[in-house]
């Protein structure tokens, strides 16, 4: 076991749950989510991803995501500041896929083109081009997320182990 205790540890434990958490919903959306929107005719997916955008915003899942990009970061300043004897290295891996690969991604990949769908008419001829497009790319860049995320998860359970 990890030399940490108390809320280090608890915060740790939490850290799996959330990324793991995260990891599977982001895994759902690669596996079958965006296969079946991807099947329905552009004007249709454009508008069931508008949909699922805005409820992806929600605080259930915003709780989980945001909150274990919270306690990744927390658990990186700790890290470095304690240095524990065992368990170092997996934390601040852990953190960082989390923080670069799920978090990062996200704003930096998933998010702008989620506004860019949003601004779309999809009725629109060019608004077909772009979902295909989109449904391509942003799969891409989903499949990151969720292999940061889960590994983000397998680095915190080595860590208390």
């Amino acid at each position: 076991m990890i030399d940490i205790d108390g809320p280090y540890f608890a915060l740790t434990v939490l850290a799996v749950l959330g990324t793991g958490l995260t990891a599977g919903v982001f895994c759902a959306f690669s596996a079958f989510v965006m296969r079946g929107l991807a099947a329905l005719p552009p004007a249709q997916g454009i508008a069931a991803m508008r949909a699922v955008n805005a409820a992806a915003v929600r605080p259930a899942f915003m709780t989980v995501f945001l909150g274990s990009a919270v306690l990744s970061a927390v658990i990186a300043v700790v890290t470095f500041v304690r240095w524990p004897e065992a368990g170092a290295v997996e934390l601040l891996v852990g953190s960082g896929l989390f923080l670069v690969g799920s978090f990062g991604v996200t704003a930096g990949a998933n998010v702008p083109r989620n506004e860019a769908l949003r601004r779309l008419d999809p009725g629109a001829p060019q608004a077909a081009a772009y979902w295909t497009a989109y449904v391509r790319e942003w799969t891409a860049w989903n499949h990151v997320r969720t292999v940061a995320s889960a590994a983000a998860a397998l680095a915190y359970v080595l860590a208390l182990t």
